[in-house]
């Protein structure tokens, strides 16, 4: 019952916002319906990890069919530039992160793994290694979390839909038709998502969107994805985000929460002047652009990309690399920066 009772929370917020004709309504909607339903109801939503699985697995699919072989020869020119600014971006997040400290009674390796723009599960769990509080990096990783899955989205749909000539459809959404028999190739995504979900990060997503990039630029002609199905993966997708903040957490972090909410607004600021350097320097359109630098989430900046008239398939490539890159390198150099630190102090 439970189940069901968060499922139609977050089917009346997903619903409302896509009247209402807000950004990523299906996937925003779910999660602000359900954060505000157990923060004012005091009533625990239940949403089992499996479901949100599934929802993942889905848009992974979704995903991985944008990309072409074009994909990848469009893409390799930029790889060096955008590896640069990412770089930049995460630089600019370590300097701001400790910058704050001076002001505010928070450590520095706190500040710094609550500001960086990785996964928040691997922030804590880094930042718990360096003995920082791990309770505030949950809630200060929250804030940018809320901050960019409703400022990024708004921002660019806001600003493209404006300006008729930066709508640049460079892909057509798969159009759907129904299949048949040529359904049973998405199993195999689907078992690639299960086996590497916990050896790669986002390996739920990952994991299908490369075996369907597999298929779809071979000679196998891969079914699109039900529009039912899809609306329904992001509400499975949104409503598991919006289970997990809670107003007690954001409460703890009291008039900090403000201050790494500018942090965060910076943060996205910085991307996007990376992004037009991106596309100033190069033949992408300024959208893809920003989106590939967005510090934001993969699905919600794809899912963005497809509604402007971005690339989807560039978007999810550069975003991929810029989560691997923070969640697989980032996590040991501030390990082996902050300690270098303590001993020198200790000196």
């Amino acid at each position: 019952m439970r189940i069901i009772e968060t499922a139609i929370v977050g089917f009346i917020g997903g619903f409302l916002f896509a009247f209402l004709n807000i950004p990523l309504p299906w996937v925003l909607g779910p999660l602000t319906f359900v954060m505000l339903w157990q923060g004012l109801s005091k009533r625990q939503a239940y949403w089992p990890d499996f479901v949100k699985n599934c929802g993942l697995v889905i848009l992974g699919i979704y995903f991985g069919m944008y990309f072409t072989l074009q994909t990848f020869s469009t893409m390799s020119p930029y790889f060096f530039l955008f590896l640069l600014l990412t770089l930049g971006l995460i630089a600019a997040s370590i300097i701001i992160g400790t910058l704050i400290t001076k002001w505010i009674n928070v450590d520095k390796i706190t500040s710094v793994f609550g500001v960086i723009p990785g996964g928040l599960t691997e922030m804590v769990i880094a930042s718990e290694a360096l003995h920082a509080k791990s309770s505030l990096v949950v809630i200060f990783q929250t804030v940018r979390l809320v901050t960019v899955l409703f400022v990024v989205p708004t921002t660019i749909i806001f600003y493209f839909s404006q300006s008729s000539s930066a709508l640049i459809s460079v892909v057509e959404t798969p159009a759907f038709s129904f299949a048949g028999w040529s359904y049973l190739w998405l199993i195999l995504p689907i078992i690639a998502g299960i086996l590497v979900r916990d050896l790669l990060p986002a390996g739920i997503v990952i994991g299908p969107l490369i075996i369907t990039t597999i298929l779809n630029i071979s000679f196998i002609e891969i079914p699109t994805v039900p529009p039912p199905f899809l609306i329904a993966a992001q509400i499975a997708v949104g409503i598991g985000l919006g289970k997990n903040i809670s107003f007690r957490d954001l409460k703890m972090g009291g008039k900090y929460s403000l201050v790494y909410f500018g942090v965060s607004i910076g943060l996205i600021l910085i991307s996007f002047l990376f992004g037009m350097v991106l596309a100033n320097l190069t033949s992408l359109d300024l959208a893809t652009a920003m989106l590939s630098l967005a510090p934001g989430g993969l699905i919600e900046m794809v899912l963005t990309a497809s509604i402007v008239g971005a690339d989807p398939a560039i978007v999810s490539a550069f975003q991929l690399v810029r989560i691997i890159l923070i969640i697989v390198f980032v996590p040991p150099f501030l390990k082996w920066y902050f300690k270098k630190k303590q001993k020198e102090k200790a000196a």
